[in-house]
């Protein structure tokens, strides 16, 4: 197949499909898209001029989006065209095999974890949280609980579970890097002692690097325990970056304050290093563009990769109909942003496994690619 082309620069146009959302000729083309459940939702994996990212195509700002994928060729080839007019070309992932498999009790591997991207096997250990039982505490843009009640996934993966997958995933679809996120349970180890086991049981059968995810635990000591259990990268995610905006849509998570996060990042950096700590931060639910800067500056300053990707509302949650950024606003956020990670030395492309080193889910890598060149 020859070399997918675009008419305009690869993170421009990312970023356009990220903020419009597309609309499919041919749904059910290439890898399965996703809905509901723990982060990217209602999107499906798409690559451009070599570069694989998560295009919302199940959500409201997509219904309407003006670019289409039309129907791929006989070379699996899509043209993106917005309002008739060509710009760009793509393709999509194969469907995993390991999604053809189940476990011996009959759990069908794709509930237990899912590919994300083109090379990256992410499963949600633990489908519950206690943030997402009331509406008063929930993260109004969470879906955790969705997959579960459609029958898609099950509630807790054991680490034999999750060991059996990854070993198929490496095997069958030469899956690289495995991201392993939880809802938060009760206790304060937030998520860190299941992350814990689980990262143990992987590593006990495939040397896949892994990135776990949680909430920062109370105690820093887990930093090291889940590091030496063969965890090679750690995200703790604030999403928004002003209290104002993190009390108004994640009320529950909000009660661990942003200083909070920032002892826990300068705690965790040393253990696991420079650029293998990162946080996920979601544009345009009302952080101003030099506030997320403002924050990303100090988080590179700590060693800690931001991976800034644009909010995309999911359906049947609260927020479901606010509006994505637009392209231009998050352009205007990743190029400095960019610039910023190539200048310390926090590249992407040097993160271990988890998030910032997938990518898909914003155009940040192709900003910091152009920022390289």
């Amino acid at each position: 197949m020859a070399k997918p082309t675009a008419s305009m620069p690869t993170e421009r146009l990312i970023a356009e499909l990220q903020s419009f959302g597309v609309r499919l000729e041919a749904p059910r083309e290439g890898a399965d898209s996703r809905r509901g459940g723990a982060g990217p939702s209602d999107h499906k994996a798409v690559t451009v001029d070599g570069v694989t990212f998560m295009a919302p195509v199940h959500t409201a700002p997509a219904f309407d989006s003006p670019y289409v994928i039309e129907r791929p060729d006989a070379f699996g080839r899509s043209r993106v065209t917005r309002e008739g007019e060509f710009v760009g070309d793509v393709s999509f992932p194969a469907r995993p095999k390991f999604y053809d498999l189940t476990t011996a009790d009959g759990v069908p591997y794709s509930h237990i974890a899912t590919l994300h991207g083109r090379d990256v096997l992410a499963t949600t250990v633990l489908q519950t949280c206690i943030r997402y039982q009331s509406r008063t505490k929930t993260c109004q843009f969470c879906a955790i609980g969705q997959s579960l009640a459609a029958g898609r996934t099950i509630a807790h993966k054991t680490p034999a579970q999750l060991a059996e997958v990854a070993e198929a995933a490496v095997r069958l679809d030469g899956v690289r890097h495995m991201v392993m996120t939880t809802g938060t349970p009760k206790g304060l180890d937030r998520g860190a002692a299941v992350l814990t086991e689980s990262a143990a049981g992987v590593k006990a059968r495939v040397n896949l690097p892994i990135q776990v995810q949680c909430e920062p635990p109370e105690d820093d000591a887990w930093y090291g325990r889940m590091r030496e259990a063969g965890a090679d990268a750690l995200g703790m995610h604030l999403e928004a970056v002003t209290e104002e905006v993190r009390h108004r849509v994640m009320p529950g998570k909000a009660s661990v304050s942003v200083e909070r996060y920032f002892q826990a990042f300068a705690a965790a950096v040393p253990v696991f290093g420079r650029g293998q700590v990162s946080t996920y931060i979601l544009a345009g639910l009302g952080d101003s563009r030099e506030d997320v800067l403002g924050v990303c500056e100090r988080l590179v300053g700590l060693g800690v990769y931001p991976f800034v990707v644009p909010f995309t509302p999911i359906s049947g949650t609260p927020l479901e109909s606010h509006p994505t950024p637009p392209a231009a606003f998050m352009a205007s956020i990743l190029a400095p942003l960019s610039r910023m990670l190539v200048e310390a030395g926090l590249k992407s492309a040097d993160v271990k496994a988890g998030c910032a080193k997938c990518g898909a889910c914003s155009a940040l890598s192709a900003f910091e690619r152009r920022a390289c060149a």
